[in-house]
Order: C-alpha cells, then sequence, then structure tokens
C-alpha cells in the first residue's frame, strides 16, 4: 500500500490539513520580513560633507543657505550638493573654480526625513565605503544559501518538526543579535547567520505542508502558503513606514518569531517521513490523530502497524541519503540540473525586481507594499493555470513573461516613471508566479527521502 492511498483514507485535505496550513503560514509571512528588510534598515538616505564650522547647523534642512553651502561643497550635473566632496580650500567669494576638491573630512549629515537612523548612518557606509552596506544583503544570502545545505540535510535525517524548532529559535536570537549590533562586523556576521536560520523556515515548512496533503490538492496548499508570504511582504512596508530606525525595525521583524514557537507545539511531524525512517508508531500516532480530526474515525482500526509497516518498505530502502543520491541516476540527474537552473533564474528575477524599489516616482513604501499586494492576484492566478497548463509549461511562460517585461523597462525613458512603475508591478507578479510554481513543481519532482535535499539547491 502507498502512503497517498492512507492519506486519502484518513483525509488527504480537510480540517487537520487546514489546521497545519494555518500554523506553517505564520513562520512563512516571517520570511519576507528578513529577506527583504535590507531595502529599509540599509538604506542610504541624501547626505552631504559635514562642515567644521558649528555655522553651517546639524543637517541638510538647517539654517545653512545654499549661497553658503555653495562656497563650501560642489554641487552635481542635477545642481544638488555632492555626497561626498567639498572643497578644500573653501571657494572664495567670486567663485574661482580653480580651488581643488577633496573626501569629506569630518564625517557626513544626513537626511533625516525619511529615516532616524540606518545601517549606512550608522557606521557611515557611504561614498567610498558604500560597497560596504550593499555588501549587507549579500552576506544574508549566502547564509541563506548555507542554510538551505545544511537545513535540507538536517530535516532529511532528524525530521521536520524539530528541525523547523531549530530554525525558529536560531531565527529568534539572530535576530535580537542584529538588532544590537555594536559594529558592522558584529550586524554582518548576524545577520548571515541570521539568513541561516530562516532558509530553513523556508524549506521545512513548504515540504511539511505538502507532505501531509494528497497530491491534488498540493497547488492548492502551496499556493496558500505563498499568500502567507505576500501578507509579510505587505506588512514589511507598513511597519518599516512607521518605525523608521534600523534596530527598532530589526526587532520589530524577529518579534513574530515568539508566536511562531508557540503555535509549533500543535504541528505534527511529518507521517511520510516518520514512516519512510521506520518509526511506525509514531507515523500511527499522527495519522490517527489527523483521522479523528477529519471525522474519518472508521478508518483508525485499518492503521496497524503491520499495515504501515509495509508501507515503509515499499517507499524507501533502509539506506542514508545524500546530496550525491541527486545525481545517481540519469533521470535524477537530468531533473536535478533543470531544477537547478530555474531556481537560479527564479531567484534572480523576484529579488532583483524586490530590491528596486525606489526611482518609480512614489515613496519606497508604497512601492513595497504594491510589490506585495499584486503577488496575491499572482497566486491565485498561479493556482488556475497551472492545473490548466501544468508545472513545466507554468514555469517556463512564467519566467520568460517576467524576464520580457524587464527588458521593456529598461528602455523606457526614467521620466515615464507611471509607466515604469506599472510595468514593474506587473513583472513582479509573474516573478512571484515563477516562486511559486518553483517551489511547489520541484517538491513534487523529488522522492521523500530526497525531498528537502532537492528543495535547498
Amino acid at each position: 500500500m502507498r502512503f497517498e492511498e492512507i492519506l486519502d483514507d484518513v483525509g488527504g485535505f480537510s480540517r487537520f490539513q487546514f489546521m497545519i496550513l494555518l500554523i506553517l503560514c505564520l513562520p512563512r509571512a516571517i520570511l519576507p520580513l528578513h529577506f527583504l528588510l535590507h531595502n529599509f534598515v540599509s538604506a542610504t538616505p541624501s547626505h552631504r560633507c559635514a562642515l567644521t564650522s558649528p555655522d553651517y547647523g546639524d543637517g541638510l534642512s538647517s539654517s545653512a543657505e545654499p549661497r553658503s553651502l555653495a562656497l563650501r561643497i560642489p554641487r552635481q550635473e542635477d545642481g544638488s550638493f555632492s555626497s561626498c566632496r567639498l572643497y578644500d580650500p573653501p571657494l572664495s567669494l567670486d567663485f574661482d573654480q580653480s580651488n581643488m576638491t577633496a573626501p569629506c573630512l569630518h564625517g557626513w549629515i544626513y537626511d533625516q526625513s525619511q529615516f532616524s537612523s540606518t545601517t549606512a548612518t550608522e557606521w557611515d557606509l557611504v561614498c567610498d565605503d558604500k560597497q560596504l552596506n550593499q555588501a549587507l544583503a549579500t552576506y544574508f544570502f549566502l547564509g541563506v544559501t548555507f542554510g538551505a545545505i545544511l537545513f535540507g540535510q538536517l530535516s532529511d535525517k532528524f525530521g521536520r518538526k524539530s528541525m523547523l524548532l531549530v530554525a525558529l529559535l536560531f531565527s529568534s536570537m539572530l535576530g535580537v543579535t542584529s538588532a544590537f549590533s555594536t559594529s558592522y562586523v558584529m550586524f554582518a556576521v548576524s545577520r548571515a547567520l541570521c539568513g541561516v536560520a530562516l532558509s530553513g523556515l523556508s524549506i521545512i515548512g513548504v515540504v511539511l505542508g505538502i507532505e501531509w496533503t494528497d497530491v491534488k490538492h498540493r497547488t492548492f496548499t502551496g499556493t496558500v502558503m505563498s499568500l502567507s508570504w505576500s501578507a509579510g511582504n505587505m506588512l514589511l512596508a507598513l511597519m518599516a513606514y512607521f518605525i523608521r530606525d534600523w534596530r527598532h525595525l530589526t526587532l520589530a521583524v524577529t518579534a513574530p518569531c515568539t508566536a511562531a514557537i508557540i503555535a509549533w507545539w500543535w504541528l505534527p511531524e511529518s507521517a511520510r517521513w516518520l514512516l519512510a525512517n521506520g518509526r511506525i508508531e509514531e507515523a500511527k500516532k499522527y495519522l490517527v490523530q489527523c483521522a479523528k480530526m477529519n471525522g474519518k474515525n472508521e478508518y483508525t482500526s485499518k492503521l496497524d502497524s503491520e499495515t504501515l509497516g509495509k508501507v515503509t518498505v515499499s517507499e524507501v530502502a533502509k539506506k542514508t541519503h545524500s546530496y550525491l543520491d541527486l545525481v545517481k541516476t540519469p533521470q535524477l540527474r537530468k531533473i536535478t540540473l533543470c531544477s537547478g537552473l530555474f531556481w537560479f533564474a527564479v531567484a534572480f528575477l523576484y529579488y532583483g525586481i524586490s530590491f528596486r524599489i525606489s526611482g518609480f516616482g512614489v515613496s519606497i513604501y508604497l512601492t513595497q507594499f504594491i510589490y506585495g499586494a499584486i503577488e496575491a492576484p499572482a497566486k491565485i492566478f498561479t493556482f488556475f493555470v497551472l492545473n490548466w497548463i501544468g508545472r513545466r509549461n507554468g514555469q517556463a511562460w512564467f519566467l520568460i513573461t517576467t524576464g520580457a517585461l524587464i527588458g521593456i523597462n529598461t528602455v523606457i525613458p526614467f521620466e515615464y516613471t507611471m509607466l515604469r512603475m506599472c510595468i514593474a508591478v506587473v513583472s513582479k507578479g509573474f516573478s512571484e508566479a515563477a516562486f511559486t510554481t518553483a517551489f511547489l513543481y520541484t517538491a513534487e519532482l523529488f522522492p521523500t527521502v530526497l525531498r528537502s535535499d532537492a528543495m535547498c539547491r
């Protein structure tokens, strides 16, 4: 007997599965709060060189007159003051342009109209050091990459539920550590490690949700879970709008981990994984629990150890699996290579759009919110399209459409801000459709014992 038959008997998609989805949606909603946090905590506000004389005030909107500043700070081509240079020595009253410029000698003055503080203003990561600020996102996603490899292996070895708790605990601790960082290095390291833990939430949540759902409802399950990502995306925009200090914002996006840890206690382990690893009695406990909650009490008597033992033998050989198994057979090599390529394209497109929230003529908070809002109809669209044209065709056309829209936007002049904004929003929707399809498609392509390993690539 196959596991799918047992799951159908105890209820493959009913109240028990809805409870699991509800619990898993919480950690799923936490992910965009951290994955896209860089847009706000590491934003670089307008700035200029600080001047030695106190007469020039403390900010860009201070009492310093433009004519006075013009004697000390050169102007750029667009007429604004330079962010990184000043005249040394200052210009004379006849505006002798032969004076030389020099880097900012006394730090910078930052515009605080939009952000009270960011990592850029905290450690002066501007001008020659701006690459250090931009690198923070790179460090985080390097952590995400390593975490995918780590938690993919650990969840296949030690179970979905236990590793989900580990990921939640470390996400909470490292999120708090990031908020209280006293140096750039401390923040970079804690954010990278936080990315490791958050990657575990991403992979394990999707796998656990799908393994408790029957085949015909997996598309719906994947869509519902991904909707919580969109909710978190919009929530980030609201939180960033009301919390303008980077430390406070980092703490705020970490706080929901506490609720997720509490909800974890009601989450069942994957019965499919338990059977695949020979833990028959534990699998029986959760399957009976599922049958009772779904009103299938008459099937509990059929869940004897002998029957479940046969399922275990038929589904998996008694061996330890590793990443090498992903390329062991010609078919698995083909699947691994192709899914790895479309995952690269999906992530490249999605995050490339997501980290571009300025330059559209509207507030960055509104852009972030719209980017999150467009994902909801995109996911619903994905649900119906995948049932119509299938996973493979859907994945291909979502990627092609996203790439085409980005190409169109690159040739539109910058003065057409509204048109560029509309195309960017539509491309964001298609990129999310590609992302949703990728998670669902990959989870269905690989067997249970390799599923988490495959999802981490």
